[in-house]
């Protein structure tokens, strides 16, 4: 059996969006169907409408949601129907090699529901991120669901399902910034402040927003930062280098330098801004023809350190949502400030072209 609802789908490369009636199946063995809450527009959405992703068209869009288990599978036991979630791109499947050794965040083998939502002519849909919940209800693999506090705000909680998590999750998990500890994020974006956000969390100071949007750089100051540089009038290299200097005796940089951009350029910024022994965190996702700058052997190895990538900021999502629902929920954590707007299902397309102009943080699909 299955059921009839409201999505919105990407048919054709670079083509507009198009709401259209899907079929979502009931849940089988593993799975489970959520009515969707809200979904925050991210650009991972763009890249899969612009064929950036794969080439597995029609697409059915939206992956940082908020929701409700409506059904569940007959083997589920990790949530029931009722139960208020979070959805997640990285279901563990606890049997890969890194989930053996006990890095759960970093499993190689997460998973999606087995059965496939289609159009209505049969059409199998491709869910973005195994997810797809621009839509009423989405069908997911039960792991995809984390259960989190029932009274939060939806369409703010939800965003930790993508690009929240990897800010903070960049600061706080992957750059293990804390107490004493300096970070300079360059870019500051919807994920470039969540790990501003995250790094306030943890105590780090000084905390830098680079960015040449005057807009950007107030939000990132409004959720922590206690410097802001803008890149389009000052080498931002420099800059970091001097306001470390002026903190800690002797800085050559930042402790951790957080890349939200995912260019060569602003790589190589946060590889030089960074204090000997420091740690460079690449969360902004490049593309595929984009290549490590040049940089001199010796500096890498003279310089010491680490150069990491974050993947949805090493989180793993059993245990960092439910706790950063409750700093929400305990005010020490503004997750209100990242929602731009609420808007319609229907209302995607200007989304992007917003997102596009850097005009939002998060515009965020309220269903």
């Amino acid at each position: 059996m299955s059921q009839q609802v409201k999505a919105v789908v990407a048919l054709a490369k670079g083509a507009p969006v198009e709401v259209v009636t899907i079929n979502v199946p009931d849940p089988g063995p593993g799975e489970a169907v959520v009515k969707v809450l809200s979904c925050g527009v991210c650009h991972t959405d763009l890249h899969y409408r612009e064929g950036g992703i794969n080439d597995e068209f029609p697409f059915l869009l939206g992956h940082e949601a908020s929701g409700v288990v409506e059904a569940v599978g007959p083997d589920v036991t990790s949530v029931a129907p009722g139960d208020f979630v979070v959805l997640n791109w990285r279901a563990v499947c606890g049997e890969c090699r890194a989930c053996k050794r006990g890095d759960l965040q970093y499993c190689f083998a997460t998973h999606n529901a087995k059965q496939k939502m289609t159009l209505e002519d049969g059409t199998e849909l491709s869910p973005a991120l195994g997810i797809g919940a621009f839509a009423e209800k989405t069908l997911v693999a039960a792991g995809q669901c984390t259960k989190v506090d029932a009274s939060a705000r939806p369409a703010a909680v939800g965003l930790l399902g993508c690009g929240v998590m990897a800010g903070i999750g960049a600061a706080i998990n992957t750059g293990a910034v804390g107490r004493g500890r300096s970070i300079a994020v360059i870019g500051c974006g919807g994920v470039g402040v969540a790990a501003v956000a995250g790094a306030a969390l943890a105590g780090a100071s000084p905390i830098i927003a680079v960015d040449i949007d005057a807009k950007k750089l107030a939000k990132a100051r409004e959720l922590g930062a206690t410097h802001t540089v803008d890149s389009s009038q000052v080498d931002p290299v420099e800059e970091i280098k001097r306001i470390c200097a002026s903190v800690y005796d002797g800085a050559e940089g930042a402790d951790v330098v957080v890349e939200a951009v995912g260019r060569p350029e602003t790589w190589r910024q946060a590889f030089y801004a960074r204090d000997l022994a420091g740690t460079v965190v690449l969360v902004g996702v490049p593309t595929p023809e984009m290549k490590v700058p040049e940089i001199p052997l010796i500096d890498v190895f003279g310089r010491g350190g680490a150069l990491k990538s974050s993947w949805y900021g090493d989180c793993l999502p059993s245990r960092d949502f439910p706790m950063l629902v409750d700093l929400y929920q305990q005010g020490r954590l503004d997750l209100d400030a990242f929602v731009s707007e609420e808007i319609g299902i229907d209302d995607i397309e200007a989304a992007f072209e917003k997102m596009h102009h850097g005009e939002v943080l998060r515009s965020v699909v309220v269903l």
